[in-house]
């Protein structure tokens, strides 16, 4: 390239006023006065005034464009402050590119622009510097040129000269201007100086800036110095990566995240978060922006904003209580339970007048397959609100309610935020499933953990270990289900209030089929309503003969049978309509699993029909005994609990004390051994309750009396013979009637529980209610074959 300086001898000099200037606009660039510059220039307008100033006085004034990206700037696109130069050379290169070589001068504020020229003219004024002579100034100075000695030391490619004019420099003013040029500022920082007339302030930013500039400087060293050698290349280029993003934060630079952590931040805005909550929430988010992004605990921190932005903090549905519409959505979804039923409308209805007052936690406790988790949905169908479940059967570490604190790698909210993230409203209809099955370990105990979710007066303010903020959880609708409630603690059970469901009788369950659970494996099986059809008598005969449970579970599956087995004969093309009948139900299913065995069991002297109370509803027991030659010692077999041998031994010495009434030979009971027996071994049993029919077993066993087949019995019995009641009347009555039973003798102190009982089975069976064993033996015993003989005559 040849340069060669510009012959200007034949270009007209302009006549400007002593006050005006030609002004050249520049782009990213800032001119300080005493500094000398290269300038290149392009632009026509701009060419032209570097030709008119060099054929002239050769001043120029240079102002920075406010936009860079304008191509043609006007007055009011400059800024109104910039520096007056003298050009030392401008030349021009084989390209035809412009490049000048200014000094500047002193700085300019434009009074205004003047028109009739083919580039921009200025008329200007030269503003006095202030304090430029101030003590405090001339310290200020001391300390920029220490500032300065320390930059240059570890800057770099710093010309060596530089530090000598520094050094010599007198004037505080100029030597901020001179290290403005020279160090890494942005160009609106530079332009921000230029604007200072005040020293003393132009000297406090230049000062401050340089110690943010140097701070980063030193710590980029020092993490260099220290990761050098322990890290590879990919290491190091992550890290080199890192310093660039922390120095442009330092700097102010929007870098590739910033779109990003906006996004969080608008997040955070429209969750409507309480005000504390909100302030934390930014607090995770400004540390989140000055985190490593190659850190582990950038993920944990960024996986915790989320959740914080993803919950309702403020979304409620409106419900949508219509007591009609309720009552007939849980007459649709559910057969019977008219006592649950009134129950839960009495609770809706409360709701929907004091829809602000705190809710009682409902528990649905009963044997499996009753409709409880059924009925929870139900509940949220009719009111219109979102339902969530999840079930706490075999939970026994409290961080499964509670979360994990988020110092653990992989920690995780509990189960209650989750399911109310997933719900995504304030006030769903949440169900907790199993709530008797919770174990406790050494991780701690969850039912505990519950105490604080399921009490109104305290689930306003619920702290998960991982959230660490307090949530409201008052507005959700809390419903429990559990198949027993010994096994509840005490505390979490005084939080609810219990809804007992009790097994279906046989006419409830052949409705509940013929409603529900034949249309829903006709479904299932890919069969339509009118090609099959299931008779009355068959769905009967499934249901006293091939299932033997308080729910309905096994009937659906034994359903899904017999149409699974007629939807081969629709696949292959062999059938168009079925009718399934009495008959057809042992073809397809196989010999009858039950059997009425109470007459066979009762046939003989020393067998009892008791009643028994099961975590899966009511079942019969069957009380064998017998006498074999020995010294008197009794034997119990069957798997007994405490308890229940307690009461074989209740009722033996009882039976040993009244054998003068009942005309018994007393050396008997010593020469022989009794051997008392509860069939089904396999099944632990406990309780006071069978005392009546170990009793009238023994009773019939020494007598030589058989006791009537189709009676059963149950209560607890006491040394002076009085039968005490017992729990679980409902659920033993309707096992009775399910398996055949006609008389159903009773504690006289359970009368309370008779309205408990169906009306269908209430109709069906004979009841008579003791007080004594003496009532229990005159209702259980057949007649002795001379009585009647003599009756018959």
């Amino acid at each position: 390239m040849n340069d060669l300086v510009t012959d200007t001898a034949d270009s007209p000099a302009l006549s400007l006023p002593d006050d005006a200037l030609i002004i050249v606009p520049v782009r990213n660039m800032v001119m300080f006065p005493g500094i000398i510059s290269p300038v290149a220039i392009a632009r026509k307008a701009s060419v032209a005034a570097a030709q008119g100033a060099a054929a002239g006085n050769g001043r120029l004034g240079f102002l920075l464009q406010k936009d860079a990206e304008l191509e043609d700037p006007k007055p009011e696109d400059l800024y109104s402050v910039g520096t007056s130069a003298s050009i030392l050379r401008y030349v021009t290169d084989s390209t035809s590119n412009h490049h000048l070589v200014c000094q500047g001068e002193a700085r300019f504020r434009v009074k205004e622009f003047m028109s009739g020229f083919p580039f921009l003219v200025a008329r200007i004024e030269v503003p006095e510097e202030t304090n430029d002579d101030a003590d405090e100034v001339k310290a200020q100075a001391l300390v920029l040129k220490q500032q300065a000695a320390r930059a240059i030391a570890i800057l770099p490619m710093v010309p060596a000269e530089l530090a000598g004019a520094i050094q010599s420099l007198e004037s505080p003013g100029a030597l901020g201007d001179l290290l403005a040029s020279f160090l890494d500022f942005s160009v609106a920082e530079r332009q921000e100086i230029l604007e200072t007339t005040d020293v003393k302030r132009r000297l406090d930013t230049v000062i401050s800036k340089m110690a943010k500039q140097l701070e980063i400087i030193e710590l980029s060293q020092e993490i260099e110095s220290k990761t050098r050698e322990s890290i590879d290349s990919r290491q190091r280029e992550a890290v080199l990566r890192e310093q660039m993003r922390t120095i442009q934060e330092q700097l102010g630079e929007n870098g590739e995240e910033a779109a990003e952590f906006e996004a969080l931040e608008a997040a955070i805005t429209a969750a409507g978060m309480s005000e504390d909550v909100d302030a934390h929430a930014r607090k995770e988010l400004d540390r989140l922006r000055r985190m490593p992004s190659q850190s582990a605990e950038y993920s944990m921190l960024r996986t915790y904003v989320d959740l914080l932005t993803e919950l309702p903090w403020s979304l409620v549905d409106n419900e949508n209580i219509d007591i009609s519409r309720a009552r007939e959505i849980l007459d649709e979804d559910h057969y019977g339970l008219t006592k649950i039923k009134k129950r839960i409308i009495e609770y809706l209805a409360v709701r929907k007048l004091a829809p602000e007052g705190r809710s009682p936690i409902l528990c649905f406790a009963g044997p499996p397959g009753v409709g409880k988790t059924s009925l929870g949905q139900s509940i949220a169908r009719a009111i219109g609100l979102r339902f969530v479940r999840i079930s706490l059967g075999g939970l026994h570490d409290e961080a499964e309610i509670r979360g994990h604190r988020r110092t653990y790698i992989g920690a995780l909210p509990g189960k209650i935020i989750q399911a109310i993230k997933k719900a995504g409203s304030r006030n769903p209809v949440f169900m907790l499933d199993e709530i008797d099955k919770l174990g406790a370990g050494f991780h701690g105990d969850p039912s505990s953990a519950l105490l604080e979710v399921l009490d109104p007066e305290q689930n306003s303010t619920f702290e998960d270990n991982y959230l660490a903020v307090p949530f409201d959880l008052s507005k959700v609708l809390f419903i429990t289900t559990a198949n027993r409630l010994d096994t509840i603690p005490a505390p979490l059970l005084d939080r609810m209030e219990i809804i007992e469901l009790s097994g279906y009788t046989i006419e409830e369950k052949l409705q509940i089929a013929k409603r529900y659970l034949v249309q829903r494996q006709i479904r299932e099986n890919g069969i339509s309503e009118d090609q099959a059809e299931i008779t009355d008598a068959a769905l009967e005969h499934v249901i006293s003969s091939y299932t033997r449970e308080a729910g309905c579970r096994t009937l659906e599956k034994q359903i899904g049978a017999l149409l699974r087995h007629v939807a081969v004969g629709f696949a292959e093309g062999k059938l168009d309509k079925v009718r399934i009948d009495t008959a057809d139900v042992e073809e397809i299913l196989g010999a009858p699993r039950f059997e009425d065995e109470v007459a066979l069991r009762t046939s003989v002297p020393g067998v009892a029909t008791g009643l028994a109370w099961t975590p899966v509803g009511g079942d019969i027991l069957f009380v064998e005994s017998t006498m074999t030659p020995g010294s008197g010692k009794i034997t119990l077999t069957g798997q007994l609990g405490d308890v229940m041998k307690e009461s074989a031994q209740a009722a033996l010495t009882l039976l040993k004390s009244r054998a003068t009434s009942l005309q018994l030979d007393a050396d008997r009971f010593s020469s022989g051994d009794i051997h008392l027996h509860v069939p089904a071994g396999a099944i632990p049993k406990d309780g006071p309750s069978a005392g009546v029919a170990m009793f009238v077993s023994l009773a019939s066993m020494v007598t030589n009396r058989v006791v009537h087949h189709d009676v059963a019995m149950t209560g607890e019995i006491s040394l002076r013979g009085q039968v005490l009641p017992v729990g679980g009347i409902k659920e033993k009555v309707i096992a009775a009637h399910r398996a055949g039973i006609r008389t159903v003798l009773l504690p006289d102190r359970n009368r309370k529980d008779f309205e408990e009982i169906p009306e269908s089975t209430r109709s069906a069976l004979t009841f008579i209610w003791l007080k004594t064993v003496d009532d229990a033996l005159l209702a259980a015993f057949e007649p002795a074959k001379a009585e009647s003989e003599a009756a018959t005559a």
